[in-house]
C-alpha cells in the first residue's frame, strides 16, 4: 500500500504544480492587460490663456463623441479658438473655429467642422467639471462645440451628450467662468484655447 501511496503522490504533485503555473500565467496576463489598458487610456490637455486643464474621457457611454473630439484635437482644430460664451455658475463654451478671428465675433457660436455627430445621451449627469457637447435645437446637431460645466445644470441631463470630466485644472475653470463678460455672454478678455493635446493618461502627473 505504501508503494501505491507514494506512486499516487508523485502523480498528484505535478498536477498541482501545473495548476499553480496556470494560475500564475493567468495572473500575469491579467496584469499585462491592465497595464495595456492603462497605457492606451488617453486624456485631453487643454492649454488656455488662463492655465491648463486636463480631462478624462467616457468612451463607455459616448464612444462616437469621444472619437470625434479626439480626432479634431489631433488635427489641431481647436488650437487658437476661444471660449466664446461664459456664464458664471453654468458653463463655459468653446470649440467654434470662427473664434479664431476676432473680426467674426458677431458670428461666434455658429461655426463647426462641417458635419454633425449623432447624440449619445447617457446617464452621466451634468455637474461641475463635466464636458458636454453644445448643439442647436436638433439633438443630432453637435459638431465641434463643447462646454465645461461650472455649476451643476441637471436640467441638461439626457438632453446633451456628456463625454468626459476635468481631472485637473478646476482653478482654471473658475478663472474663466468668473471673468467679466458683456452681451451676449462674451468674455471681456479673450479666453483663448491655445491648444488641446491628446496624450496618454500615464504621461500626465
Amino acid at each position: 500500500m505504501c508503494a501505491v501511496a507514494i506512486g499516487l503522490g508523485s502523480m498528484i504533485a505535478p498536477a498541482d504544480e501545473a495548476k499553480k503555473d496556470e494560475a500564475k500565467s493567468a495572473e500575469k496576463k491579467a496584469e499585462a492587460k491592465d497595464e495595456k489598458s492603462e497605457d492606451s487610456k488617453e486624456v485631453a490637455v487643454i492649454k488656455t490663456s488662463e492655465g491648463e486643464m486636463v480631462a478624462e474621457f467616457w468612451p463607455d457611454v459616448a464612444p462616437k463623441t469621444v472619437e470625434n473630439f479626439k480626432t479634431l484635437a489631433k488635427k489641431g482644430f481647436y488650437d487658437g479658438t476661444a471660449f466664446h460664451r461664459v456664464i458664471k455658475g453654468f458653463m463655459i463654451q468653446g470649440g467654434d473655429p470662427k473664434t479664431k478671428d476676432p473680426a467674426l465675433e458677431s458670428e461666434w457660436g455658429t461655426g463647426g467642422p462641417g458635419y454633425s455627430v449623432k447624440a449619445e445621451f447617457n446617464d452621466k449627469p451634468h455637474v461641475r467639471g463635466v464636458l458636454s457637447m453644445a448643439r442647436s435645437a436638433d439633438p443630432n446637431s453637435a459638431g465641434s462645440q463643447f462646454f465645461i460645466c461650472h455649476g451643476d445644470p441637471h436640467s441638461l441631463d439626457h438632453q446633451y451628450t456628456t463625454f468626459g470630466k476635468l481631472i485637473k485644472g478646476d482653478d482654471v475653470l473658475e478663472k474663466i467662468a468668473t471673468t467679466p463678460t458683456h452681451r451676449p455672454d462674451r468674455p471681456n478678455k479673450r479666453m483663448e484655447i491655445i491648444s488641446i493635446k491628446i496624450v496618454p493618461a500615464s504621461s500626465v502627473k
